[in-house]
């Protein structure tokens, strides 16, 4: 069986700086993949190519054993590879609602089109439904630029669900979270995705995060992969604690 994500030699350079050099990673089905590394290691980078949001200079990216290389952000996303982003892409003049409609309306064939009528097509239930599974369903009626920044991020990934993916990528899911609510949040997103068939590939810099939610650790340093394994084989080498972790070997 292919695997759902797999990528083949890829390598991107921005001048004299590689930020991804001769990546190999397949993804099956049904596992919770998280992309550990320090700022500029090339885990973004990574994610950003896979989504059609940079072409690498070298290499091959599959879904489901097809080719999405050099296709747009757009047509992968209907293809089945969708992402939450780093900082929250939101319309803050909208409520979370009108959010989430316009993500349900985005994802259907006739695109925004479908905005004029929120109530047709299942839309109007199927943003109810992800807002309940996210635990917002109290901030629906509120604009965006009211809400707490936790509160964005679960929007933002609950928005990415809206056109049932077969990968989700969620670029640091957590961040901009006080340390209070990352555990909670996070709960919530793993519970929230368990009523999905996605495939999850994240990034984090919490290692604690990592340990409890991850099946699966990618370590980069400098655009390349320096480990891939069980979390705790992983966090415990040498390589990965020294030019990641920032503890001791």
């Amino acid at each position: 069986m292919n695997p759902v994500l797999s990528a083949r030699g890829l390598d991107k350079r921005f001048g004299a700086v590689v930020a991804a050099s001769s990546i190999d990673i397949d993804v099956p089905a049904g596992q919770k993949v998280s992309l550990i590394g320090s700022n500029g290691a090339g885990k973004t980078t990574f994610i950003n190519m896979v989504t059609g949001y940079l072409k690498p200079d070298k290499g091959a990216i599959n879904l489901d054993g097809e080719s999405v290389l050099g296709l747009s952000p757009r047509t992968i996303a209907r293809r089945g590879i969708c992402r939450s982003f780093q900082i929250p892409q939101l319309c803050v003049e909208l409520t979370a609602m009108e959010n989430m409609l316009v993500a349900c309306a985005a994802s259907e064939p006739t695109g925004l089109a479908a905005w004029s009528a929120p109530e047709e097509g299942g839309r109007q239930e199927r943003a109810d439904e992800l807002l309940h599974r996210f635990g917002l369903s109290q901030y629906g009626p509120r604009p965006v630029s009211e809400l707490p920044g936790g509160v964005r991020k679960l929007l933002d990934i609950a928005m990415a669900l809206t056109r049932k993916p077969r990968l989700l990528l969620l670029d640091e899911p957590t961040s901009g979270v006080s340390a209070e609510e990352k555990f909670p949040a996070m709960d919530r997103v793993m519970e929230a995705l368990s009523g999905e068939a996605a495939t999850v590939v994240f990034v984090e810099h919490d290692m604690e995060i990592v340990s409890a939610y991850a099946d699966r650790v990618i370590a980069f340093y400098s655009g390349s992969v320096i480990a891939d394994g069980a979390p705790a084989d992983v966090l415990g080498q040498d390589e990965v604690r020294r030019y990641v972790t920032g503890s001791a070997a």
